[in-house]
């Protein structure tokens, strides 16, 4: 392995370096090709003396031992600026954190089934206001809570079907468990969901749950993505991975996110970590049992890589093309990243500011903003910390994976952000 610093260094420097990237306090990169063109961070309007602020803050949060480990990415107009890796992939065995490691990327699997989605409906086999149950029979017939118990809940028919455009925008009703409330959580805790061993079988538990509320009343993030999977079963007869290696994997080269990681994608597979009291980091056992459900979960089931997923995000960025391939309509990518739910009531804590389909997207009014940026910009996140994020007014897009537990301790995903965007010139 390579530090991203030059090697003309006298030899006593060159050993103290090797021994600080052995030990994760320099950024490593691996020589394997980044899959995007890297470019002068002045060629592309960024100051490169400020743009050193992304690894230095990456580097100063694992060196303190907030974080085990990171990877990031920052690239303008197809061009990679900024890209390395900092700390360890395991901290156990201190195994240094590279590029080519592979993630749990949890909820960002969501805007890859997205769109795969997206090229079903770009074909007419499905069409936004479908009802779901026309190819998931299982869930005609909905019911929503309207008071009790979990024990004796009191329930009310649905006023309508639940469509495509439901689970696409998350306001199905249909919830995770963590984020209901209630006799509700209680109710659909105890359908024990992720331990379904066929996806067949994960829709057949969803069919006995009642809904959080009316279908498209309100934002509630839950299993719709894991449901649009199985549409996408449904609909093309192929398992949820052959549809997304055919229509988007396999035409964007990207060899490393499955479902199901061979032997040698297992062996790079960071660790997911979280703090102990005593502030030292130690596997998070419960996050790592999710990461590997026996059916595929559309909602978060995906192993990726840094420079995989930079693919997939650039494509989306630049209207649904890349490197002469097409996979989205232009106009698909603008309906996709456009908000689809502010007409709708103010919904709870974890409600973003905008949101499309299956990725936030940011309002132009500023007071929602949380970090630098532009209005429009638009991604999401996963579960044990990764996080993109598409700009097309300055053309940026960000990525930073850790493996860390609880999402976004301390805002990294926010100091990143600010750390990247500051160094923005021209």
């Amino acid at each position: 392995m390579k530090s991203s610093f030059r090697w003309f260094a006298p030899a006593p420097w060159r050993a103290a370096a090797v021994f600080l990237c052995v030990t994760g306090l320099l950024p490593v990169r691996m020589p394997a090709d980044v899959g995007l063109p890297e470019k002068a961070p002045a060629a592309l309007g960024f100051s490169a003396a400020r743009l050193e602020r992304v690894p230095a803050l990456l580097r100063r949060e694992t060196g303190a031992g907030r974080y085990a480990g990171a990877v990031w990415f920052v690239a303008r107009d197809g061009g990679v600026v900024s890209h390395g890796a900092v700390g360890f992939r395991d901290v156990a065995t201190r195994t240094a954190m590279t590029e080519d490691t592979a993630f749990h990327i949890f909820s960002m699997t969501k805007l890859i089934t997205t769109v795969t989605a997206l090229t079903l409906i770009e074909e007419g086999r499905i069409a936004l206001d479908d009802p779901v149950e026309r190819f998931l029979p299982a869930l005609a017939k909905r019911q929503v809570l309207a008071g009790g118990t979990a024990d004796a809940p009191v329930l009310e028919p649905a006023a309508g079907p639940i469509t495509i455009r439901h689970l696409l925008t998350q306001t199905s009703g249909l919830p995770y468990d963590i984020f209901a409330d209630g006799p509700l959580r209680t109710i659909w805790q105890r359908a024990d969901l992720w331990r379904s061993p066929t996806l067949g079988d994960f829709v057949a538990r969803v069919a006995t749950l009642p809904l959080a509320h009316q279908p498209g009343a309100r934002w509630t993030y839950g299993v719709n993505t894991d449901l649009l999977g199985a549409v996408i079963e449904a609909v093309t007869g192929q398992d949820l991975e052959t549809a997304m290696r055919e229509r988007v994997l396999g035409p964007l080269g990207m060899t490393h996110t499955t479902f199901r990681p061979d032997a040698g994608l297992r062996s790079r597979l960071a660790t997911i970590h979280h703090r102990t009291p005593a502030g030292t980091l130690e596997p998070d056992v419960a996050w790592t049992q999710l990461g590997s459900t026996a059916f595929p979960s559309g909602g978060g089931g995906l192993v990726s890589t840094l420079h995989d997923y930079a693919r997939f995000a650039q494509m989306l960025l630049d209207g649904g093309e890349l490197d002469g391939v097409r996979i989205l309509g232009r106009k698909t990518v603008e309906l996709m990243t456009s908000n689809q739910i502010a007409h709708l009531p103010p919904g709870g804590p974890w409600t973003p500011p905008g949101f499309g389909f299956g990725v936030r997207v940011q309002p132009s009014d500023a007071h929602t903003a949380k970090a630098l940026g532009s209005p429009g910009a638009f991604g999401w996140d996963g579960a044990v910390s990764t996080y993109v994020s598409m700009d097309p007014k300055e053309r940026v897009l960000l990525i930073v994976l850790l493996q860390h537990a609880p999402y976004n301790e301390d805002g990294i995903f926010e100091k990143f952000t600010d750390t990247a965007y500051q160094a923005l010139e021209k």
